[in-house]
């Protein structure tokens, strides 16, 4: 029986690709004396760039920015202090999230979260979008000093949760440092798409909305059962 369901934040629960966008385009308003310079759209299309899907901290992009851009009139210093404050207020989940973990909660299944990143940022982000209560773990790598994909970030939320690897299901977009990585210590390791990354070569379910996370649950725990009745 399935007894937990942990997520990743970033691309899975959270829009990251919707809320960016938005962020810079008001980041590029409040400093337009400074950036007006680069037309919006090149702004945003080269910074998503180098971000690299926010595996490259915010510092080195802006500088990279300001640098490629020959721009003199702001420090990047006060552009990643400008993100940090206001990123959260463009964050949105993806459609159909509340409900889905509502629906879960309902079923009896225990929520975790697991999540790259600074602590206090991703807690902000995470708040934004409302979705705190739902979970009973959540875990920030650097609050707790290792990052995903190493065994043991999740091998602590199963412990916190108290359950075992083969009752629970991980979920997110990085075929990697999710898929794999819960895999890797019995977990069942469902893939949020993403066209940005390549399929992984093993998963236990490949899914575009989280909605149809539920439908994946009800599949998985019926093979369970079958197997157990063998």
């Amino acid at each position: 029986m399935l007894k937990a369901c942990i997520f990743d934040l970033d691309g899975t629960l959270l829009d990251r690709d919707g809320s960016l966008p938005a962020f810079l385009e008001r980041q590029h308003e409040r400093y337009f004396d400074a950036l007006g310079s680069i037309p919006l759209e090149v702004y945003q299309q080269r910074f998503i760039e180098l971000d690299q899907r926010g595996y490259v901290w915010k510092d080195v992009v802006y500088q990279q920015l300001l640098e490629q851009f020959q721009i003199e009139k702001i420090d990047a210093d006060t552009l990643l202090h400008d993100y940090v404050e206001h990123f959260h207020l463009d964050c949105r989940a993806f459609p159909g999230v509340h409900e889905t973990l509502q629906q879960l909660q309902d079923k009896g299944i225990l929520l975790g979260m697991i999540t790259n990143g600074r602590t206090q940022f991703q807690r902000k982000n995470f708040q934004a979008i409302g979705i705190e209560k739902y979970f009973q773990v959540i875990l920030i790598s650097e609050q707790e000093g290792i990052a995903k994909p190493a065994a043991e970030i999740f091998e602590k939320a199963l412990r916190l949760l108290n359950v075992k690897g083969h009752e629970t299901i991980f979920v997110g977009d990085h075929p990697a440092n999710d898929v794999q990585a819960a895999r890797a210590i019995g977990m069942k390791g469902i893939w949020k798409r993403d066209d940005y990354w390549p399929e992984p070569a093993e998963s236990d379910g490949i899914i575009v909305q989280i909605p149809e996370l539920l439908a994946h649950i009800d599949k998985i725990e019926k093979s369970i059962r079958l197997s157990n009745e063998k």
